[in-house]
């Protein structure tokens, strides 16, 4: 609200529970969501959206932030790292936000995968198998 940020969510009817601990899932969101928004300049916006596909839960954070240079993509995951993009260090932080992500979602059979182009936004889609359903 602060940055004047239009932000949707999609969650289709019928979506089925990820096999995932909560409260890790919840950070890791938490996280995605707080690197939008800190990398959308006011007024942009930011979408939530989830759905299945076959075995699998999607859930996707996309932004029209600054994007990220694609010389920048290959270190994403590189434990504390942080672009030399002069947007990305005004922002304080440790770049360890996406590799304790990975490693968390890697350790509930999940994925974490960031597609972005510079000035045109990033799209985070976080992959989880979907919960048995109850018997």
């Amino acid at each position: 609200e602060a940055r004047g940020h239009r932000l949707s969510v999609e969650l289709p009817e019928g979506l089925p529970s990820m096999a995932a601990d909560r409260e890790r899932l919840e950070g890791i969101l938490a996280k995605v969501l707080d690197n939008a928004a800190k990398y959308t300049p006011p007024g942009g916006e930011i979408r939530v959206r989830a759905g299945r596909q076959g075995p699998t839960v999607i859930c996707e954070v996309e932004d029209t932030g600054i994007g990220i240079a694609p010389s920048d993509q290959a270190q994403l995951f590189t434990p504390f790292w942080r672009s030399e993009d002069p947007r990305v260090r005004e922002v304080p932080g440790f770049g360890l936000s996406l590799t304790v992500a990975r490693g968390l979602l890697r350790a509930m059979d999940g994925e974490i995968e960031v597609e972005s182009a510079p000035d045109q936004g990033t799209r985070v889609r976080i992959r989880l198998p979907a919960a048995e359903p109850p018997r």
